[in-house]
């Protein structure tokens, strides 16, 4: 049976190659739960020598961790070449991060040669999040520190709302509950993952200025149920007065739901399957730095 949310990879790499040289001034959102991510390592003791940014985009964390961490080597990696071109803009010449190709899927990375796997806003354009996590919990050395945000399901509800009745098409992305990515660390190998939400909620003046907003930053609907071809201009029409009648007094409210998350590696070993009992050497939890 057709998964009408699958996410082909390869779309999703055109899309943010196309949204490249714009997303820097359209990926407002995306920034602010950057910085969110970025200010929960002040509370983290890790010197870590080497740092993944897993899933890139135009390395503006990468640049980031590169002041924080001086002497540590950071790699930033992403599936979009694009993106990492324009991430030359925000390196420094005394602070350099190194750009790499990759899918986070099957990264290109040798085992345990990282102390810090950190990944803003990946995880809900993967198609098969628990490879991603293996992936993660493979590259990382004992007592590395794995740390990601990405969004749950309460996010888009107010457009999943605009759509209703509109069309049988699919416009918004499945996001994960939080709980089931607690169970896929466990699943990888990571000991005592913890999981949080915050709830953000943006204002838009109309709907095209959220839709401006989606397209310049590359998050535009992939799933493999949504509507191909152009929107009918009866649909259209459809889709704005709804939109004027939700929000006719005052601005578009959208939610995100903001997932955040971290485990400890415990050093490379083979992903269990769902419903396996996890075993964590008491050695590996009463050595591992604490919050």
């Amino acid at each position: 049976m057709t998964d009408e949310f699958f996410l082909d990879p390869q779309l999703v790499r055109r899309s943010f190659d196309r949204a490249s040289r714009t997303y820097d001034a359209d990926a407002a959102v995306q920034g602010e739960i950057r910085t969110r991510l970025l200010e929960r390592l002040d509370i983290v003791r890790l010197q870590p020598s080497a740092v993944l940014d897993l899933g890139a985009g135009t390395g503006q964390a990468s640049r980031e961790l590169k002041r924080r961490y001086p002497s540590a080597q950071v790699v930033a990696l992403d599936s979009s070449l694009a993106m990492l071109r324009e991430s030359s803009r925000h390196q420094r010449f005394l602070r350099k991060f190194m750009p790499v190709g990759g899918d986070a899927h099957r990264l290109p990375l040798q085992s345990q040669s990282f102390d810090l796997v950190l990944s803003n806003l990946l995880l809900e354009w993967c198609h098969d999040p628990d490879a991603v996590f293996a992936e993660a919990a493979r590259v990382l050395r004992p007592k590395g520190l794995f740390m990601f945000t990405t969004v749950g399901p309460d996010t888009l509800k107010e457009v999943r709302e605009l759509w209703r009745g509109v069309d049988p098409f699919t416009h918004v992305h499945r996001f994960i509950d939080m709980h089931d990515f607690g169970d896929a660390l466990l699943r990888a190998g990571f000991a005592e993952p913890v999981m949080d939400t915050e709830r953000l909620t943006v204002t838009y003046p109309d709907l095209a200025a959220l839709l401006g907003e989606i397209r310049g930053s590359g998050a535009r609907n992939l799933a493999q149920g949504r509507p191909h071809g152009l929107t009918g201009r009866a649909r259209g029409e459809l889709l704005r007065a709804r939109s004027e009648q939700l929000h006719r007094d005052g601005p578009m409210r959208i939610s995100i739901e903001v997932v955040h998350g971290h485990a400890w590696s415990v050093g490379e070993r083979k992903p269990r399957r769902a419903g396996e009992e996890v075993l964590v050497p008491f050695e590996s939890l009463r050595a591992r730095r604490k919050y």
